[in-house]
C-alpha cells in the first residue's frame, strides 16, 4: 500500500527504513522521502513505527 503519494512511498519501505534505525517521522523523510512534502502521511507514519517498534520488542520480528 502506499504511504506517501506525493513521493510513491510504499509502507513495505517505510518499514524497511524503520528496521533500519529510524525512529521518527522526520528520520524516515530522511530515508526514503515519505513525508517530505505535503505531510499528510505523518500519521500513518507514526502508526506504522509504533507497530514495527511493538512488534520488535516483542520478539517476534516483522517482515518487511
Amino acid at each position: 500500500m502506499y504511504v506517501c503519494l506525493c513521493q510513491g512511498v510504499t509502507n513495505e519501505t517505510v518499514s524497511a527504513a524503520i528496521v533500519a534505525g529510524a525512529s521518527t517521522p522526520k528520520q524516515v523523510s530522511a530515508a526514503c522521502g515519505a513525508g517530505s512534502e505535503c505531510g499528510r502521511c505523518c500519521r500513518t507514519i507514526r502508526s506504522i513505527i509504533d507497530s514495527v517498534s511493538t512488534t520488535t520488542e516483542s520478539g517476534r520480528g516483522r517482515r518487511v
